[in-house]
C-alpha cells in the first residue's frame, strides 16, 4: 500500500516539475503560477520524506 502511494506521489511530483519546466520556457512565465507549482511540488516532497 504504502509503495503505491510514494509511487503516485513521486508521478504528482514529476507532473508538476514538467508543468513548471513548461511554464518558464514560456516568452512570458507568470510567476503567481510559478510559486503555486513550487508550493504545490515542495508539499508532495514532504509528504513522501515522512513516509
Amino acid at each position: 500500500m504504502e509503495s503505491s502511494h510514494i509511487s503516485a506521489l513521486q508521478l504528482k511530483h514529476r507532473g508538476i516539475e514538467q508543468q513548471l519546466r513548461d511554464e518558464m520556457s514560456r516568452p512570458s512565465p507568470d510567476e503567481t503560477i510559478i510559486q503555486s507549482l513550487k508550493k504545490r511540488k515542495l508539499r508532495i516532497k514532504e509528504e513522501i520524506a515522512q513516509i
